[in-house]
């Protein structure tokens, strides 16, 4: 289960600036495709996130490596804090708290008193701004249609509707519950559009600004998109089985200068996911593929199939289809990827602005202790 879906699920009315997506450009868009757990590929950074949201609040209270649990009661006043009159009552902030931490994976008992200061503040942030949200976004009106069309998406996240039943159940949800939910998410974002206004129009010349500035960020290594066929080895293979699978690579590389790779691939490949992909890794830089493999796919002609190659994963037969220099990717390559890049920072700065507002004009008594 992804995060994504889970977060769905919680009764969070905190979702109005989480709704508004940003999507950074990669600085040199590639074709490459995802990996399969067998492929010679390096192990590198993961790309960012294309479609990441701007959370309002922190994230959840992580335990230092090195902090004691020291097992100590807190003691918290309830309620814990009032918001232009309304209460926010200790049960709340525990309740909200422990979904936190369970989302997190950490134990509670593991962390110390303090650590649990630090992230009862950090939620009660949280809860005091989805207070002064959901007010002001009250007098939204949301269809019953609106949020019958938010449920089916959620679904669709999963493979069968038992499948959804039982995250909802796990996540201590309710349709009831997730309903009420959905209708206050809904609410608070069209509210924040309404702030929003055109706050977040991007000119052209912004776009145009921002390569110019960043060009760096808009170079290409020299690429290489290959195909392969993987006779794998394991570690504690002997050596018979080594050289067994060293014929087989060079059987199959015979073969495949006369018959079509990528069927060749799908009947002989050991790599997972090589009969759906027919060997295709795509482009790749040479810093994503181990050195042996990198080394014969680099130096190889386009159109050609090399010789059987070893690395650390087993015997592969490389075929090149195609090879891009290294240079700067044109303007016009990216003009749209910057300006979704460049709408979703205003949209967050401004969201952040409407947050501040609210948070300035409204009147906050807590009773949690201060912080060191």
């Amino acid at each position: 289960m992804t995060k994504s879906k889970c977060s769905l699920l919680f009764p969070a009315a905190l979702l109005a600036a989480a709704m508004f997506p940003s999507c950074k450009p990669a600085p040199a868009p590639t074709e490459t495709p995802a990996a399969p757990a067998s492929s010679p590929a390096a192990a590198a950074p993961a790309a960012p996130s294309t479609a990441v949201t701007a959370p309002v609040t922190a994230d959840a209270p992580q335990p230092a490596a090195d902090a004691p649990a020291t097992g100590a009661m807190l003691s918290i006043k309830d309620p814990v804090a009032v918001v232009n009159g309304e209460p926010i009552s200790k049960a709340q902030l525990e309740e909200a708290f422990k979904a936190a931490v369970e989302a997190s994976g950490v134990k509670a008992e593991d962390l110390s008193d303090e650590q649990k200061l630090n992230g009862y503040r950090q939620i009660l942030d949280e809860l005091v701004m989805d207070k002064l949200v959901a007010k002001a976004a009250a007098g939204e009106t949301v269809s019953d249609a609106e949020v019958t069309a938010e449920i089916d998406k959620l679904k669709k996240q999963f493979p069968t509707p038992e499948a959804f039943d039982a995250q909802l159940k796990e996540a201590g949800q309710t349709p009831d519950k997730m309903t009420t939910a959905l209708r206050t998410m809904l609410q608070q974002q069209r509210w924040m559009q309404s702030q929003l206004k055109d706050s977040d129009t991007v000119a052209d010349d912004d776009a145009k600004k921002f390569y110019d500035s960043n060009t760096e960020e808009f170079k290409n290594p020299e690429t290489v998109k290959a195909s392969h066929i993987l006779f794998m080895v394991n570690k504690d293979d002997s050596e018979e089985t080594i050289k067994a699978k060293e014929a087989a690579a060079k059987k199959a590389a015979a073969r495949a200068k006369k018959e079509d790779f990528a069927k060749l691939a799908k009947e002989l490949s050991e790599e997972p996911g090589a009969k759906e992909s027919g060997g295709d890794l795509g482009f790749f830089s040479k810093d994503r593929m181990v050195p042996e493999f990198a080394e014969a796919a680099f130096t190889q002609k386009t159109g050609t199939v090399s010789a059987p190659v070893r690395t650390q994963f087993g015997w592969h037969v490389i075929k090149v289809t195609d090879k891009k220099a290294a240079g700067t990717v044109p303007f016009e390559e990216v003009k749209e990827q910057i300006a979704a890049y460049l709408k979703s920072t205003k949209q967050r700065e401004a969201i952040q602005g409407v947050l501040k507002n609210l948070k300035d004009s409204a009147k906050i008594e807590t009773t949690l202790p201060p912080g060191n």
